[in-house]
């Protein structure tokens, strides 16, 4: 059959339609009253539209402190299994002094800490009776390559969990993060998720003791109700300091709704569903906080016992601080406390004679191949071209609503796809000019011509696919901006070569009038 069925031309036709709904806020402007759906619009670059520029402060210093204070605890902990007794611990920046009671316990303490860690230098001082834990120079070194490339991943992960936006991060100095968001004009919803240091813990509330009761119990801590925004005298609770679940168990949160209100869902490892299960088991009837960064999120009172792993947030959530909320706790606490140093607004590095000269450079291939196409095959090369515009429209469509980031090289993906768009054209083409040659009917020769063609045509896009989807992987920046672009174009190449074209020329041919090609 000729033909295709008449589900697959609708499902064509709807397929074109959707994506000339996705491309068309890019053709217009929304100042103006008029309304798309959904429109949006493809995100342009820091190097073609600017963005915004911020320069981070990693707090290294105190990330080292805290990782010494747990050798600290961890030192302490074993002179107390080796039943050593000692003096009140000394701390100095990469160095702690620990002096047992007893002279005579000095090297059964040595031997207690000698293992505590390969990053430290454990030593008996004989002189001054006491164990010295040091970290030299080059491991403190590490620790703070370790905490900046960790706060950087975390940093990525929360402004574009997606990996479309572009966005570029990169150490500078020995603690400063420097990073680059284009098109973005206000950084505010940018600078919380960045500065928020996202520690999330499990914990039981004391109800039977006031937070504003004029002595705090021991081990107890009085926290204010988490808000989006600024709130006048904030609820206070007081909190049990035992952390029951830490956010290392969480495995996967996202913004979801319950009764019409937006809250966040949330799932733990196996290891976190066992203990959320056994708090809520033992604690029914008690309030069970959820903590982030030391603000008490929600306090639900457990019901019944929970053992499903999973659960839910409410509060007063708007969806987007929902969808912030679930970010945060996706991409995890930052290693360590960062503060913005600087903040300014980047101006677009190539700007306006960039986007000129590339979508010169899109016009002149477009009409270029537009003119080959109709010279070498006719009436089937005016379809081709139909094909090569809706594929346009396609990519446009796709890097709208993915919200990617069109920089430069991104650009010449798009210059790029115009001409290798054809490819496939030009090889059907081809095989249905021999068909006919060989059996002389229109009909015949164009069926033979896409079934023989197809496997060539597979093997070549799969594997220039694969290549394009390994460009974005190990790439970065520009590298991957082009690896969007050449990777929407060859689907959406495959869709109109394959699909659209023969649908125009199933239309076009009749096999019952005519067995002449204008190939």
């Amino acid at each position: 059959m000729l033909r295709l069925p008449l589900w697959q031309t609708i499902a064509i036709l709807g397929v074109i339609v959707f994506g000339i709904i996705l491309a068309a806020p890019n053709f217009g402007s929304r100042e103006d009253g008029t309304s798309y759906v959904p429109g949006q619009t493809v995100n342009l670059g820091l190097d073609l539209r600017g963005g915004a520029y911020l320069l981070l402060k990693v707090d290294t210093d105190e990330s080292v402190a805290k990782y010494m204070n747990g050798l600290r605890d961890g030192a302490l902990k074993s002179l107390r299994n080796a039943k050593v007794k000692y003096f009140p611990a000394t701390e100095e920046p990469g160095r702690i002094t620990v002096k047992p009671r007893d002279p005579s316990h000095l090297d059964k303490a040595g031997r207690a800490i000698i293992g505590i860690s390969n990053d430290v230098i454990v030593s008996i001082d004989e002189v001054n009776q006491q164990i010295v834990i040091e970290m030299p120079e080059d491991q403190q070194e590490a620790l703070i390559t370790d905490i900046i490339a960790q706060t950087i991943e975390t940093v990525r992960l929360r402004l574009d969990p997606n990996g479309v936006r572009e966005i570029s991060i990169q150490r500078q100095g020995k603690d400063r993060v420097l990073i680059q968001l284009p098109g973005v004009e206000d950084t505010t919803a940018d600078k919380v998720l960045i500065t928020q240091t996202a520690e999330l813990w499990f914990s039981f509330l004391n109800d039977n003791v006031g937070a504003s009761a004029a002595v705090i119990p021991r081990n107890h801590t009085v926290m204010e109700a988490y808000s989006e925004g600024e709130t006048q005298n904030p609820e206070k609770h007081l909190v049990e300091d035992e952390k029951i679940i830490i956010g290392e168990m969480l495995v996967d949160a996202r913004q979801d709704f319950n009764e019409g209100r937006p809250v966040v869902a949330f799932r733990f490892n196996n290891e976190g569903g066992r203990e959320f299960c056994k708090a809520t088991r033992n604690g029914v009837n008690r309030r069970f906080g959820i903590i982030l960064d030391s603000r008490v999120i929600s306090a639900p009172v457990i019901q019944s016992a929970i053992c499903g792993g999973s659960g839910i947030i409410t509060g007063q959530f708007t969806i987007q601080g929902a969808k912030d909320l679930a970010i945060l706790m996706n991409a995890g606490s930052l290693p360590a406390p960062v503060v913005v140093l600087e903040e300014r607004t980047v101006g677009a590095g190539l700007g306006a004679d960039s986007i000129k000269a590339g979508t010169i450079a899109c016009i002149l291939g477009f009409i270029f191949v537009l003119i080959f196409m109709a010279l070498m095959y006719g009436s089937f090369g005016m379809f081709a071209n139909v094909a090569l515009i809706a594929n346009l429209v396609l990519i446009l469509g796709l890097l709208s609503i993915l919200q990617a980031t069109l920089t430069l090289p991104g650009i010449a993906g798009i210059v790029l796809t115009v001409g290798m768009a054809v490819d496939a054209n030009v090889l059907v083409f081809e095989r249905i000019r021999e068909e006919y040659i060989r059996l002389g009917k229109a009909a015949q020769a164009v069926k033979n011509g896409y079934s023989n063609a197809l496997s060539t045509i597979l093997d070549a896009n799969i594997t220039t696919l694969i290549a394009t989807i390994l460009l974005f992987v190990f790439g970065s920046g520009p590298v991957q901006g082009f690896a969007v672009t050449l990777g929407l174009g060859i689907i959406t190449s495959m869709f109109t070569a394959l699909l659209l074209t023969r649908m125009l020329i199933g239309f076009w041919v009749n096999p019952q009038k005519s067995d002449t090609l204008p190939i």
